[in-house]
């Protein structure tokens, strides 16, 4: 008998986690959870978990703010889990009413906060040891970077359409990510604006980076180069209009290394 308890003592654990039914309201939280070996427990995701491509056969909620309470209710989950600010006030109002335990983290647009991010989703899930070998091979990953320096000036162009287009000035993820791969951003403000002829120029951007589908929206680099000012810039003169995967290089999430490899690559091609 006492045989008996001491092992349900271990396997409490193991049955909880193979029962939580989990709805990912994150690309980077989605990645984390498959990584630690919990993708069967996922039974919902947001539009902005796509990798691993497996995830595509998951029920979707929404976007972000766009996220409906009843989408993540009808699934019936135990845990939500996604990021602070990113969630609509009322539906997390809802939320919390159904009673849905829900866990919300503030992502933190670094190396280190990645890690952070996923020893503290390994916790929660009970998957500390997953995690810290995950940990252990993306600081392995750190550690192989070769990021050769550069004095070039990158943009990031977010797109959605020739008429929606907005810059990532300083204190954003982009522009963390474009030090992060040793370029520069050359915009003075913070935030996002619109993107406007006068600000592009007066950037003078050797290269301008969108997401691929952002320059898909704008009809391709062709497309984009009718964008007013961007031919007046040495990126639009040398037709440096570069473009990677949105979830790969704004996420911030395991991938981070492979995402400023790529975008340190790119400057130096």
């Amino acid at each position: 008998m006492k045989n008996f308890f001491i092992a349900l003592f271990f396997l409490l654990p193991l049955l909880s986690s193979a029962q939580q039914r989990i709805v990912s309201l994150s690309g980077v939280v989605s990645e984390i959870i498959v990584a630690v070996g919990m993708e069967a427990a996922i039974v919902g995701v947001d539009v902005t978990s796509t990798y691993p491509a497996s995830l595509a056969q998951k029920p979707k909620v929404g976007h972000n703010r766009a996220i409906s309470a009843e989408n993540i209710l009808s699934l019936q989950p135990d845990l939500v889990i996604g990021m602070q600010d990113q969630l609509n006030p009322a539906v997390l109002q809802q939320l919390k009413a159904a009673g849905i335990r829900l866990q919300l983290y503030q992502q933190e647009y670094s190396l280190a906060g990645t890690k952070k991010l996923l020893l503290a989703i390994g916790a929660l899930l009970q998957k500390k040891k997953e995690a810290a070998q995950v940990a252990a091979q993306f600081d392995k990953q750190v550690a192989a970077l070769k990021i050769l320096p550069s004095n070039k000036k990158l943009v990031f162009v977010y797109a959605r359409g020739a008429g929606a287009l907005s810059v990532a000035g300083k204190e954003t993820p982009m522009d963390q990510l474009i030090r992060l791969a040793g370029a520069q951003n050359p915009l003075s403000f913070t935030q996002y604006k619109p993107l406007t002829t006068e600000a592009l120029v007066a950037a003078d951007p050797d290269l301008l980076l969108l997401f691929t589908s952002g320059l898909k929206s704008v009809g391709g680099v062709e497309g984009f180069l009718k964008v007013p000012g961007v031919v007046l810039t040495k990126a639009g003169k040398n037709h440096k209009i570069i473009a990677m995967d949105g979830e790969l290089l704004s996420g911030f999430g395991l991938r981070l290394p492979q995402a400023i490899q790529e975008l340190n690559n790119m400057l130096h091609e």
